[in-house]
């Protein structure tokens, strides 16, 4: 019999069931976790002699040696699944390849798949060990500014599918995750900066005192790494510390009564409104950091047209994303994807717009009653205003590159499989197409998308083994940690 609470109460004409699962799961903070001095991940698998880790190849390529000599040093036969995911393989193949060394490895349904990597590593794992046996549990390790500060936060896990962008997933806990920050010592300065926007996020609707360190040493964060790298300072280091535990700290709080999102009005979507349409608008699309701060300076903006904010708090914030030098405005950001944005969030959010702006900072507001002419104003002023900040509003580094999208990186025959396993599932794009067609999305992480691959002369296609293509990399990130676009 379960221990779980529940009742079975007899109706009229049958039962009414409630049934209550506890959710619950640990974060460890713990810098060097594949320090074979630091046993606190060996002792999760201790049970069972062995480990299946997914991890990017790119985390591979900078870390497996050390990942290595950490299980061999404690006795674990180890397993490594190396995939090389990006948006635009975050699909069913991608999935189904962990899925089959899962098979493979003959995982137990109560044996944890470690799970090394950014935000889509952790977002696809994570799905297939939701599916896999209906509950499979892993355990989290992620390596990026996002990964560790925002998506380690969610129990969400999905791919895309179809005409959309995670149309496919599952709320699923991680039974512990590993927060470890040294990481950052190898990511790129651009993907620090990437995830300060997320930092910013939190900070400035929830919680002053995070958002005054981010103010206060803003430049230095994002040229140490967080304070990882050599040459840090200890203020710096400390400052680090302070603002990621913090920030995780008020996530978790914010999001752990509604893991399940039953509730629409999220503090931490600030940001979220219209950057799920105007991320991907641009030929080469913007990093996700760039896009939300786009929405958020708007949003400010927005914010201080209604008087929730002053005109001293809407200067301080436009000068914290410049500083860091995210973007604020984009010249393709108009008030026809204001308008496609407002229309699709809508659908989203059960018709209500549910826009979290400042009042003040610090605190947030939710805003439903915007009419476009207003919106469209606020636009117009935006603009005028990011005259007077260096590149007009626009960020550093703010579009992902060839490492970000991967497919430089795959050969004809990959490349030809991934375009096989599209028109079979409809995955890259909604038309069954796999050039030239549009990513639609069912979130607030991204609207039609534009999904660009190239069409092979030769017309080559490989046959499929149980949905998925043999020898698919699973192609599309190339960040040195395997970041979030």
């Amino acid at each position: 019999m379960s221990d779980l609470t529940a009742t079975v109460i007899p109706t009229k004409n049958g039962f009414h069931v409630d049934g209550y699962e506890k959710i619950s799961y640990d974060f460890t903070f713990l810098d060097g976790v594949f320090n074979p001095e630091n046993r606190q991940l060996a002792e999760c698998y201790k049970r069972w002699g062995r480990v299946l880790a997914v991890t990017d190849l790119n985390v591979y390529n900078v870390y497996g040696e050390q990942i290595e000599r950490y299980f061999k040093h404690h006795g674990l036969e180890l397993k490594v699944h190396k995939t090389k995911i990006g948006e635009k393989a975050k699909t069913i193949p991608t999935f189904l390849s962990i899925v089959d060394s899962m098979t493979e490895f003959g995982i137990y349904r109560k044996e944890p798949v470690l799970v090394v990597g950014g935000g889509l590593v952790t977002d696809v794992a994570g799905f297939a060990c939701a599916a896999y046996r209906r509950n499979t549990n892993f355990i989290r390790v992620p390596t990026t500014v996002i990964g560790l500060i925002d998506a380690s936060v969610s129990i969400k896990v999905a791919v895309n599918y179809g005409n959309y962008k995670n149309r496919l997933g599952a709320y699923h806990a991680p039974i512990h995750t590993f927060l470890d920050f040294t990481f950052l010592r190898t990511l790129p300065t651009a993907q620090i900066r990437n995830g300060f926007a997320e930092l910013i996020k939190i900070s400035t609707c929830s919680h002053l005192p995070t958002f005054e360190l981010l103010d206060k040493f803003c430049e230095e964060l994002i040229k140490t790494g967080f304070g990882r790298t050599d040459g840090a300072s200890q203020e710096v280091r400390e400052a680090a510390d302070k603002i990621n535990l913090e920030s995780i700290h008020e996530m978790l709080k914010l999001e752990t009564p509604n893991l399940h999102e039953i509730g629409l009005d999220r503090v931490i979507a600030y940001g979220h409104t219209w950057s799920p349409m105007h991320e991907l608008v641009p030929e080469t699309p913007l990093r996700h950091g760039h896009a939300i701060s786009i929405d958020m300076a708007y949003s400010a903006t927005l914010a201080n047209n209604r008087k929730l904010i002053t005109d001293e708090e809407h200067r301080r914030i436009l000068s914290l994303f410049s500083r860091a030098g995210l973007s604020m405005d984009h010249h393709q950001f108009d008030e026809t994807i204001l308008d496609k944005g407002t229309a699709a969030i809508l659908k989203t959010r059960d018709g209500k717009l549910r826009a979290a702006v400042p009042n003040p900072i610090g605190r947030c507001t939710f805003l439903n009653d915007v009419e476009a002419a207003e919106l469209n104003a606020a636009l117009r002023r935006h603009k005028e205003l990011m005259k007077e900040y260096p590149r007009s509003g626009e960020g550093i580094e703010a579009y992902v590159d060839a490492s970000d999208t991967g497919y430089t990186d795959n050969n004809l025959a990959e490349t030809t499989a991934m375009e096989v396993a599209a028109e079979k599932a409809g995955i890259l794009n909604g038309n069954g197409l796999v050039h030239g067609g549009h990513l639609q999305v069912d979130n607030d992480d991204g609207i039609n998308g534009h999904a660009n691959l190239v069409e092979h002369a030769n017309g080559t296609k490989e046959s499929l083994a149980n949905g998925h293509a043999e020898g698919l990399t699973n192609g599309v990130n190339g960040y040195t940690n395997g970041a979030r676009a």
